[in-house]
């Protein structure tokens, strides 16, 4: 077998099995041959190197040619991946073309073939990415339509608030994931360029002829020519991670919510259920939110991960020792927790179990409290602010000392029913009706994501 053996328990559950593909063995090596076979391409169409050694060159750039146990053991000794990639490139392009391995990596480094490769891989990373959040977002919307209108109590502090709806929280949700997809479109034209500069920047060793296969190598590439190589200038890398950083801090929120709605002592709202999901190996009767995990999980591992990143920026003069070797892992990682992410948000959104008769229930159970603000402002403006500020503290402490509902406290204060009606009272101690801008909210975010489609 290539693949060498690997911490692969936890893999079905974090990582995205189509991320975990590009990030593979087999994908980081497939990388770096498409640059090499894309080089040879980009020079022979200079003439710096004959049309004929182009298809012996392309047809040993596929990875199934190589050992990836012999790969990874001779790294330990060159230093980076691209040396002994090259080397046996060229013995296999040797075994049938000796007059071909000549033009083989002709002007390129080492760091050439690693971060190109590393470009390619994040540009299916990103498109993998995007997919996922278009749909999640695309399915945000939908739940919250659904209960744009379903009062729930707000928290505050982890206290009940005054009434909020299911669907301004989920438009939350939808407006951190539009806002992201928004700077993933932002940052592409920084992140998926070439890297090309030779030994040390210069491309010296390709002579006059440098720009012209340059140029031809990113369009070989379908990647853009910077406007100088980035060796040790890695704000680009910096800048997609911390974009992903987001993402996994924005679906951690989720998940936080999700999980806390799931509680016992709440009940609201539940992940989709499925045969042995969620399941205790001591208590039958258990049903835990293990969705909600991996969301709070990547958004706590991911920016130790993207510390490293920052930490790896200020590497030395034109090609950093150990700053750079600090990435090659780190990034990929990332790419693969957000994955994981990704697929358990849209499991989560797309089967969300929502009980509202509880939710209407928990909004009780302060017996009236969390709406006497409600009734307060409306007081305000007949006997003044401070006045009624007073009168409905008063109203609430005997409420809570005589466990009664607030509504009927206030029917028997004299100086609140000679100002408000029974119909008013009602009204104003009706979740329904004190919901505010809820409906707006949940129609801009919407009406944002549709905007980001057009």
């Amino acid at each position: 077998m290539n693949q060498r053996p690997g911490n692969q328990l936890f893999d079905a559950y974090f990582t995205a099995r189509d991320m975990r593909e590009v990030f593979c063995d087999q994908g980081r090596v497939q990388a770096m041959l498409d640059f090499e076979a894309a080089l040879a391409r980009a020079e022979a169409r200079v003439g710096l190197i004959p049309q004929t050694a182009v298809a012996s060159i392309e047809r040993a750039c596929l990875a199934e040619h190589y050992d990836f146990a012999a790969l990874g053991e001779a790294i330990a000794t060159a230093g980076n991946s691209a040396i002994p990639l090259v080397k046996a490139l060229g013995k296999q392009i040797a075994k049938s073309d000796a007059e071909a391995e000549r033009y083989v990596h002709l002007g390129a480094t080492s760091q050439d073939v690693m971060d190109t490769g590393l470009v390619l891989q994040l540009r299916r990373a990103l498109e993998l990415i995007e997919v996922d959040l278009a749909q999640l977002g695309e399915t945000l919307a939908t739940q919250a339509w659904r209960y744009v209108a379903t009062p729930l109590a707000g928290r505050t502090w982890l206290q009940h608030a005054t009434p909020v709806t299911l669907g301004m929280k989920i438009a939350g949700w939808l407006g951190a994931v539009t806002r992201s997809r928004q700077r993933l479109q932002e940052l592409k034209p920084r992140l998926l360029v070439l890297q090309f500069g030779g030994a040390s920047g210069t491309l010296a060793a390709l002579g006059e002829q440098a720009m012209p296969i340059a140029e031809a190598l990113a369009e070989e590439l379908q990647l853009t020519l910077p406007d100088q190589p980035w060796h040790t200038q890695r704000d680009r890398l910096v800048e997609f991670g911390a974009v992903l950083g987001l993402i996994a801090g924005s679906l951690g929120k989720l998940g936080r919510d999700i999980s806390l709605l799931m509680q016992t002592e709440a009940g609201e709202v539940f992940e989709p259920s499925a045969p042995g999901k969620g399941g205790s190996s001591t208590m039958p009767h258990k049903r835990n939110p293990v969705g909600a995990a991996v969301l709070i999980g990547a958004a706590t591992r991911v920016p130790g991960l993207l510390s490293t990143l920052f930490s790896a920026m200020p590497q030395e003069h034109e090609r950093s020792l150990g700053l750079w070797h600090a990435e090659w892992e780190t990034l990929p990682e990332i790419c693969c927790l957000v994955s994981g992410s990704l697929q358990q948000a849209l499991l989560v959104a797309d089967g969300l179990e929502v009980d509202a008769d509880r939710m209407t229930r928990n909004l009780d159970l302060t017996q009236g409290l969390v709406l006497a603000e409600a009734v307060s402002i409306v007081l305000a403006q007949r006997v003044g602010r401070d006045t009624a500020h007073h009168l409905l503290e008063q109203c609430c402490k005997r409420s809570v000392a005589e466990q009664r509902h607030l509504r009927a406290v206030l029917g028997d204060e004299p100086q609140v029913t000679a100002e408000l009606s029974n119909a008013e009272l009602d009204r104003l101690l009706d979740p329904a009706h004190y919901l505010g801008q809820a409906h707006t909210w949940v129609e801009r975010a919407v009406a944002e994501h549709f905007a980001l489609i057009a």
